[in-house]
């Protein structure tokens, strides 16, 4: 039974569940088998609100019938075909959900970018004040930087690159993937996955050359792979440097009105305010946004309004800057020295990355409507007009923010630039959430939990695991370097080296996915990838100075995916060997009985009274639990069931579409059930069984119904019956034995067409006694417990990253104590495999 509260945007929903309640189960009656009478099968329940609409849109799956029906003869699955619908779908939003998001995207997005007016200023002129020529170059490199690296690159063309609403570099791999074979699949996730492989005839042949290349070649292969995951530990690495640069900054701000604060009392609050950050996570990205987003939209419009007040009162000549000329002259004036000044200028956009990474939480019309109609003006004039301050007071660059505030405005921008300041850091920790979630799900990254925030927007995600790695790790660097300058020196390269894969993911995307010819793409890729190169280069400078410690961070976190990757498709070649047909397992002998076929030992296989509920994680061919327990005790349940549940992103699956089952015609009394749940639907529970019985009984049902054909045409038929009866009640006259004999046979037929459907069929009456007699048995949950070994002929290399994979797979795998069942009807069979 499906529990559920509606709820509005705002809010976090509770969690839903799947489970039968106590109320709600009465006695069925059993199924009997030929010539058996009817009873009650003593402690059989099941649910009266299963709605018969899950039997709608059935596969046709189906044996034809021409073949041959002979059980066990058929190696067939028949029954609901599982994998049709719920692939992952973008969402689309219009009206004011549209612009709801888009001024969420401003509290979350904006607030690590929105914050560099603040400081551009003072890190790029790191010689003293400069003069008026300086500051137009370097306001023109500024203005320039924001419209091609952020305007252009990203929110009108890279943003396009999602995959299905999802964004961030390895969204864009995930993409590549689904265009060409350039990975290996999760088993779980392959029947799934929706390939969208154009044809070779309908790419061009400069295409359809630069896709077989990239798919032959193994190197390429590995190097967009760690290409998408250093992308993602880059910003991850990002992630811990943000928090505590911008509390840091927020706090050292103060100075401004008490010049005496000490360093302890900085380093102190500034983890006070980490910590606090950090705790009110789990109220989730639409909470958050809203209350965040009035502390940016009042910053940014500070800025806004300042800007516009400083050009009309200081020097409007600035606004010559937008011409490329002076952009173009300060690096033909400047040469090196300009090259080195781009270090401090490229703190304009950082944060950039965040729009791309977070577009999975907002969406594409919502980034570009809050950037480019409120976020990016803002941003310009806040750039202007400190220059035009500048201008008139050189020495004023120090600090470019407060010193060019208007009179009265101080104390109020203060308190704000504070809070802006604070909240800066929620875009890359949203940012973070949403990547280790990309990772997961192709399996780069153990399984952590992962908290989806809202029921509206499908993308806002908390993953706890992940934030107090943060908090730890902010609260750390606060505490280590307790100077933002010596902070600023680590910022930037992070950032610089994700633009630039992004650049060359999105011009794969561009001739793979969106078939755009290479003559097309290759001259904006060039401009984009210099300018990316400019700025590297520039930013490596910092490394000795601290940008180390990031790219250090980056490369341990980037090591850690690429070998749980490494152990994953080791682990999926081992697993594969138990994956099989049943035909290849079991088969029949000449007496009908079950046995092993010959290459597991051909002996007969005992019956086990009672339900065996098998978990199930592929949804596809043999549980390998099941395969074990078979070949190992030789024995098999009277009715077996492969229970597998199946992830879809949506917060919950309708009761009719939830449900597909399917039966095994190799292995009598064999079945699947898979259980389909949205990402707030909970569906372990002690009474798991009951659930398990009731669907695979209305399964049995529904299949005699079609059998006979007489699922529509049942209530017909009956009205038919009823006025022909009555006409032959007025007409007949009794006859001696002939007409007692012809009313006994007309009795008998009543009686049969009175009879329920499932038990006009002696096969089905029997499949279903069978059924109720295993469930009133006993009820067994059957759980592989797989333990790995590295095999002995490995090189030490090899053993090295295989032992490192199996010692963390071990620690963090879900345990069986966990679940919701009930624990004294679980076995659990162990079984070991060689990688």
């Amino acid at each position: 039974m499906l529990h559920a509260t509606s709820m509005s945007p705002q809010e976090t929903p509770p969690q839903a569940s799947i489970k039968i309640a106590d109320d709600a189960l009465h006695r069925v009656r059993s199924a009997p088998a030929a010539g058996q009478s009817t009873g009650i099968a003593g402690g059989i329940y099941h649910t009266r609100d299963i709605s018969r609409a899950s039997f709608d849109g059935r596969s046709s799956r189906r044996l034809s019938s021409s073949d041959a029906r002979t059980e066990g003869t058929q190696d067939v699955e028949e029954g609901d075909d599982w994998r049709r619908g719920h692939e992952k779908k973008k969402q689309i939003f219009h009206g004011w959900q549209l612009l709801w998001l888009s001024y969420q995207s401003i509290g979350v997005i904006y607030g690590d970018i929105g914050t560099s007016p603040l400081y551009v200023y003072s890190s790029t002129f790191l010689d003293g004040p400069p003069d008026y020529d300086d500051l137009l170059q370097v306001l023109s490199v500024i203005i320039w930087s924001l419209t091609i690296m952020v305007t252009l690159k990203y929110v009108l063309i890279i943003l396009h690159a999602d995959n299905e609403g999802e964004g961030g570099t390895f969204s864009c791999y995930s993409l590549l993937t689904r265009y060409a074979n350039i990975t290996n699949r999760d088993p779980r996730d392959e029947v799934t996955v929706r390939i969208q492989r154009h044809l070779s005839q309908d790419l061009g042949t400069p295409n359809r050359t630069i896709r077989t290349q990239l798919e032959r070649n193994k190197f390429v292969h590995v190097l967009l792979k760690a290409i998408g995951v250093l992308a993602v530990s880059m910003v991850i690495a990002d992630g811990v440097l943000t928090p505590a640069q911008s509390v840091l900054g927020a706090v050292q701000g103060l100075s401004v009105v008490k010049s005496d604060i000490s360093s302890s009392t900085v380093v102190g609050t500034s983890c006070g305010i980490l910590i606090v950050l950090f705790l009110i996570q789990p109220l989730g990205t639409t909470k958050l946004a809203s209350t965040f987003a009035p502390i940016v939209i009042t910053w940014l419009g500070f800025n806004g309004a300042f800007g516009i007040y400083n050009l009309v009162q200081f020097d409007w000549t600035v606004l010559k800057a937008f011409s490329p000329y002076f952009a173009i002259q300060f690096f033909m004036e400047k040469k090196t020295h300009g090259w080195r000044m781009l270090g401090g200028i490229l703190l304009a956009f950082t944060g950039v990355e965040a729009l791309f990474a977070d577009l999975g939480a907002f969406s594409l019309r919502a980034i570009q409507i809050s950037w480019m109609c409120y976020t990016y003006p803002c941003l310009l004039l806040a750039y202007i007009g400190q220059a035009a301050y500048i201008s008139i007071h050189p020495d004023a660059y120090s600090n470019p923010f407060f010193n060019s505030v208007p009179p009265g405005m101080l104390y109020p921008s203060l308190i704000v630039a504070v809070l802006a300041a604070i909240v800066a850091s929620q875009a890359m920790i949203t940012a973070t959430f949403q990547l280790i979630s990309q990772i997961m799900k192709l399996s780069y990254c153990p399984q952590v939990k992962v908290v989806h925030t809202s029921s509206v927007f499908h993308g806002q995600l908390y993953v706890p695991f992940l934030n107090w790695i943060l908090m730890c790790g902010a609260i750390l660097v606060t505490a280590v370097y307790s100077d933002t300058t010596r902070l600023g020196n680590a910022y930037g390269v992070c950032v610089m080296f994700v633009t630039f894969f992004d650049t060359c993911m999105v011009t794969l995307v561009s001739l793979l996915v969106w078939r755009l010819s290479p003559f097309l793409v290759f001259l904006p890729w060039l401009f984009f990838a210099t300018v990316d190169g400019l700025y590297i280069s520039s930013a490596l400078l910092k490394v000795p100075d601290g940008a180390w410690f990031t790219l250090t961070v980056a490369g341990v976190l980037a090591s850690l995916f690429l070998l749980w990757r490494f152990g994953k498709e080791n682990q999926w070649r081992a697993e594969a060997e138990d994956r099989i047909k049943p035909s290849s397992l079991v088969t029949k002998d000449d007496e009908g009985r079950l046995k092993l076929v010959e290459k597991w030992g051909g002996d007969r296989l005992s019956i086990i009274r009672g339900l065996g509920v098998f978990f199930d994680k592929t949804g596809v061919l043999t549980p390998a639990v099941f395969t074990h327990f078979v070949s190992k005790f030789v024995a098999v349940p009277e009715v077996a069931v492969f229970f597998h549940l199946h992830p879809v992103e949506v917060p919950t699956v309708a009761p009719e579409e939830r449900y597909s089952v399917s039966h095994f015609t190799a292995v009598p009394g064999c079945y699947r059930l898979v259980i389909k749940h949205g990402f707030m639907d909970e569906v372990i529970s002690p009474d798991l069984a009951a659930l398990v019985y009731e669907q695979v009984r209305m399964f049995v049902i529904r299949q005699a119904r079609e059998k006979l054909g007489l699922l529509e045409k049942e209530t017909q038929l009956a009205d038919e019956e009823h006025e022909q009866a009555g006409g032959e009640t007025q007409s007949a006259e009794p006859s001696g034995s002939g007409s007692g004999a012809g009313s006994a046979d007309g009795a008998g037929q009543q009686m049969d067409k009175q009879l329920p459907i499932e038990l006009r069929d002696e096969k089905v009456a029997a499949e279903l006694a069978r059924l109720d007699r295993a469930y009133a048995s006993k009820i067994m949950y059957i759980v592989g417990k797989e333990q790995m070994k590295v095999r002995g002929t490995s090189s030490i290399w090899r053993k090295v990253l295989l032992s490192v994979f199996l010692w963390i797979r071990d620690n963090t795998r879900a345990k069986i104590a966990n679940l919701r069942l009930a624990m004294d009807r679980v076995v659990e069979v162990g079984f070991v495999k060689e990688i």
